[in-house]
């Protein structure tokens, strides 16, 4: 063998060793690194990291944004760093909008670390950017941002500042809003080495509800009138489209700000709308006479006589008049809500039936509603051992039983949409992506013939043109209903100053667009429900009649 043949052999040789060389050194270094890195199954710990969605949006029926996610930032500060403490406090103070006093001692604390504000905006960040101060530190993080305040709050609820959804839309539709969190996992190759599996976020789902932002902002500016008028200690309004049972607005007063939640009272996050059961009173008697009528055991042309007391099982029912109206037709027994005339009525329907068309009303029952903590109230029924045969008389006349003024205006609805019951809701489409899902109206069932609705709701608007004064919409046919019921103090004697006043309707009633229920609880200044409700009933009529765009009566007759 010549010696370039040798030389070459030579050279092949060296890279051969020089490979296998190589393999093993990084086999010793994969070892090495197996053997001496902490975590589960020689993976670090720290290589697993979570990504957090983007919360979905919720806009109005109008496309109007009610709530989206946005990024905020908790500012702090490195006392020991700052150099000239004053002069940090004056130019923060302008920014945040607090005394430069009340920072100032916030930045004297003998610590090396303080948070001086929590949930700063982006441009207010931008501003302390701008100053280049030492010693301070913007730390960001994804917060829930209400652009209009407390409008809508009893709906939507709120998220905390840990991401946790609270009440209301946020709450029950917390799983498609909240979307799902991404995750990097570090896993090992086939040579050992470390490698990355990634599992993107999936975003929330954007949520457009039936409610229209102008005719919620109506509602509620009414009703904060109202309560403050009559002194009440709390106001509850909705605003149904009985065609559909779309909510249109819900509304409950005192409400409070998502945003900052500055409140001591936490009890006023709970919307009393759907989460509180009461007495109705007398509005009530609409569902005793149109189950009456249905059930054959009344016509519009019945008529009873009215001694100003009816005993049943034992016990006196009295008019709230005290007094005896002799012969009554049934037109004015719901125009001057008499109880003697109901419970007249109820009795001659006999318990079995009388309970069975609550039930057909879904008293006692879930309406089904898409809101969070919504409660079913609760209806003694015969069988139930605190029953007594006297609450077949009080029931007529909405006491002795609780529902939520949800359930009440539902079933009043139903009266107003020719007998059929809708179910509420609150959500009309999710939009995912290009991915569009439109919520359709759902029909729970007839709840009583379109006669007996028709023939109810004719007694009905002469018995709202009686208090035209202060229920009527000039150009409209309203019928409704209004109601007090009494409260009882802790000895069990009936307070005549604590009263729940309320008042619902719908209109036009020949063809109604819109169910309103209004409901003041302990009006001090005016205690019964015509007076006190029927006003804030009024405004809220007339003023969503125009918004709407409802022609008067006059014009749709000629039209037609």
């Amino acid at each position: 063998m010549n010696s370039a043949r040798r030389a070459e052999l030579y050279r092949r040789m060296l890279i051969v060793a020089g490979f296998f060389l190589l393999i093993g050194v990084v086999i010793v270094v994969k070892m090495v690194a197996l053997q001496t890195t902490p975590g589960v199954e020689g993976l670090p710990d720290t290589e697993s990291r979570s990504f957090e969605p983007q919360r979905g949006s919720v806009f109005d029926a109008n496309g109007y944004l009610l709530a989206v996610s946005t990024t905020v930032y908790d500012l702090a500060a490195m006392p020991k760093s700052i150099t000239d403490t004053l002069g940090t406090a004056d130019k923060l103070s302008g920014i945040l909008r607090r005394p430069s006093l009340d920072i100032l001692q916030i930045l004297q604390q003998p610590t090396t670390y303080v948070r001086i504000q929590r949930g700063i905006r982006q441009e207010q960040a931008d501003q302390v950017k701008a100053l280049r101060l030492g010693g301070l530190q913007l730390e960001p993080r994804p917060a829930r941002f209400y652009p209009n305040n407390d409008l809508a709050v009893s709906v939507l609820g709120f998220v905390t500042e840990d991401g946790k959804a609270s009440h209301g839309i946020e709450a029950e539709y917390d799983e498609e809003l909240g979307g799902q969190r991404g995750y990097r996992v570090p896993d090992r190759d086939a040579m050992g080495g470390l490698v990355y599996r990634y599992y993107p976020p999936q975003d929330g789902i954007d949520l457009y509800l039936t409610l229209d932002r102008n005719i919620q902002y109506l509602t509620e500016e009414a009703l904060e009138r109202g309560v403050a008028t009559t002194q009440a200690r709390k106001g509850i309004a909705i605003v149904l489209d009985p065609r559909t049972g779309a909510v249109l607005a819900m509304a409950v007063y005192p409400d409070y700000d998502p945003n900052t939640r500055d409140v001591t009272d936490k009890s006023i996050f709970i919307n009393s709308a759907v989460s509180d059961a009461y007495e109705p009173g007398s509005v009530f008697k609409v569902i005793t006479i149109v189950s009456a009528l249905d059930a054959g055991t009344i016509t519009p042309s019945s008529t009873y006589y009215d001694s100003g007391e009816l005993i049943v099982g034992g016990r006196p029912i009295r008019n709230s008049d005290l007094k005896a109206h002799g012969e009554t037709s049934i037109r004015d027994l719901l125009a001057k809500s008499l109880n003697v005339g109901s419970a007249t009525v109820s009795t001659r329907m006999g318990a079995k039936k009388f309970y069975e068309y609550l039930n057909r009303f879904h008293f006692g029952n879930l309406t089904g509603i898409d809101l969070a903590q919504e409660t079913a109230g609760w209806v003694r029924q015969p069988g139930n051992p605190e029953w007594h045969e006297s609450d077949l008389a009080t029931n007529s006349y909405g006491q002795g039983l609780a529902i939520t003024p949800l359930q009440m205006v539902t079933a009043m609805a139903a009266v107003a949409n020719h007998g059929v019951m809708m179910k509420p809701y609150v959500v009309s489409r999710k939009v995912d992506g290009s991915k569009v899902t439109a919520i359709q109206p759902q029909v729970v069932r007839q709840v009583v013939s379109p006669e007996a609705a028709a023939e109810v709701t004719d007694m009905l608007v002469y018995a709202a043109g009686t208090v035209a004064d202060v229920v009527g919409v000039h150009g409209y046919r309203v019928a409704g209903k209004s109601g007090t019921s009494e409260m009882y103090t802790s000895s069990g004697t009936v307070d005549p100053n604590e009263t729940v006043a309320s008042f619902c309707g719908w209109a036009p009633a020949d063809d109604p667009r819109l169910t309103v229920l209004v409901v003041l609880e302990h009006p001090q200044l005016e205690h019964y429900g015509t007076r006190a409700a029927g006003p804030v009933f009024q405004e809220i009529v007339e003023g969503t009649l125009r918004l709407l765009g409802v022609p008067p009566d006059s014009v749709r007759s000629a039209s037609r």
